[in-house]
């Protein structure tokens, strides 16, 4: 875990985000204190739990990009789920722990990926004596006693890796034997494969036997399935998996989005009844549970959970008591206002009017957005937002995309290469829109 303090945490999530403090120093104490809880003794440690969060907000405001950057920052596991998931009615949906099986598949890709640039090298260097053996089958014969005739053979292999390595031969074809993987196999159409004991599918997998062809393909081909191929050789699939398991229980993050529509004044019949349930069901989880997944169990002590919702119509205080005191911290995010936007478009790292220059720029077309024209598209967000559903920062998506429609659809034959978007284009282009009364019954 990166030594980032607090103050470095939420100056990192300034770059993507605009606003919303509150929520962002929640995240970074929370974050630092899983930093600290590592530097404890361990038998303090095991008693040290962490202190989950409850983001309260409307929609596009910011609560999942929040989540989903911090665990990018400090590298760890990151799952959103949404609760009304485990709601379905009329037949039993997946399970709450599905979760944490699936945070922990989410694990072992990580761990595969930081082993495989770890193995990288030598898988290379293990390709190249491969490709070797394929150009010159039997080149070098160990058992020989002529040594002129194997420093002949070794001075032609030495030259073909030369040009090998020189990239001279990537279109010259060889003979491969290549895998065909199996297609998965599915039993329970409902209920999808964790329903199945969690060694069912790689039983299958170990039964069901390989279809090996010999193919003919080019060199530069060949190169990426043997890599493939060697660096799962000399990867260590226990290391992986005992790597992943250690990951997930202490690093692990867990989103749970749309917290709201589980809870609400209860009700004898409809959907109420299995929300509920969906509550019980997610209690022992986010409490401390140990979960029983393909490698091996998992404890979701450790693992933070943050949970979101609007709470339009309910509170979180409407939640069971046991659940509420899961989650102890609450923080609320506030509505996006026309400074907000503003800043939106401009500020962040990869802000919105960035992305749309860079993807015109790749068929030389130079988008410039004037301040006037930032200005006009903050105001019409704004504005639209007030008066129709208020989606919080999604709607610069929908009012960008209609500003950009016709120089999109036009990029690549337009004979003036240089746009300039204005606020005189700005409303230009969404003229018709905003002079109708009812703006709900179209795209903004």
């Amino acid at each position: 875990m990166p030594d980032m303090t607090p103050r470095q945490i939420v100056a990192e999530l300034d770059r993507y985000i605009v606003g919303q403090n509150a929520a962002k120093r929640a995240v970074a104490i929370a974050i630092r204190n899983r930093w600290r809880r590592q530097h404890l003794p361990p038998e303090l440690r095991k008693d040290v739990t962490p202190k989950n969060i409850i983001m309260i907000g409307p929609t596009g405001v910011g609560k999942t990009e929040i989540a989903r950057r911090l665990a990018q920052l400090v590298g760890a596991p990151f799952l959103k789920v949404e609760a009304t998931k485990y709601t379905e009615v009329g037949y039993h949906g997946r399970d709450v722990e599905s979760m944490i099986r699936d945070l922990t598949e989410i694990a072992i890709g990580m761990v595969r990926q930081d082993q495989r640039a770890q193995v990288e090298t030598k898988a290379k260097e293990r390709v190249n004596d491969r490709l070797l053996e394929l150009l010159l089958p039997g080149s070098v014969d160990p058992d020989s006693d002529n040594q002129e005739e194997k420093d002949r053979a070794q001075r032609t292999r030495d030259k073909m890796r030369a040009r090998l390595e020189a990239g001279e031969l990537e279109d010259r074809l060889v003979e491969l034997n290549v895998e065909q993987r199996a297609v998965p196999v599915q039993i329970f159409s409902n209920m999808g494969m964790e329903q199945m004991d969690v060694d069912f599918q790689s039983m299958f997998e170990r039964i069901m036997p390989k279809q090996n062809q010999q193919k003919q393909i080019p060199i530069k081909e060949a190169r990426r399935v043997l890599l493939e191929q060697e660096a799962e050789a000399l990867i260590d699939r226990q290391v992986v998996q005992e790597k992943a398991v250690e990951l997930v229980e202490n690093q692990g993050m867990i989103f749970v989005d749309e917290l709201d529509k589980i809870c609400g004044p209860s009700s004898s019949h409809g959907p109420d009844v299995s929300r509920q349930g969906v509550q019980r069901d997610l209690l022992p989880v986010v409490e401390g549970t140990t979960v029983n997944t393909r490698y091996g169990p998992v404890r979701s002590d450790h693992i933070l959970f943050i949970a979101a919702g609007a709470f339009h119509l309910s509170k979180p205080s409407d939640l069971m008591p046991e659940l509420q005191g899961r989650f102890p911290i609450r923080v609320e995010l506030t509505d996006l206002k026309k400074e907000d936007f503003l800043r939106i478009l401009t500020e962040p790292k990869h802000a919105l009017t960035k992305q749309y220059a860079e993807l015109l720029a790749t068929e030389g077309v130079k988008l410039e957005f004037t301040p006037d024209g930032i200005e006009a598209l903050a105001d019409i967000a704004f504005e639209v937002n007030r008066i129709t559903q208020n989606i919080g920062a999604r709607r610069l998506h929908t009012i960008l995309e209609r500003v950009v429609e016709q120089i999109s659809f036009e990029g690549p034959d337009l004979p003036k290469k240089k746009v300039k978007v204005d606020g005189a284009y700005v409303r230009g282009q969404l003229k018709e829109i905003m002079e109708k009364e009812d703006l709900s019954k179209f795209i903004l």
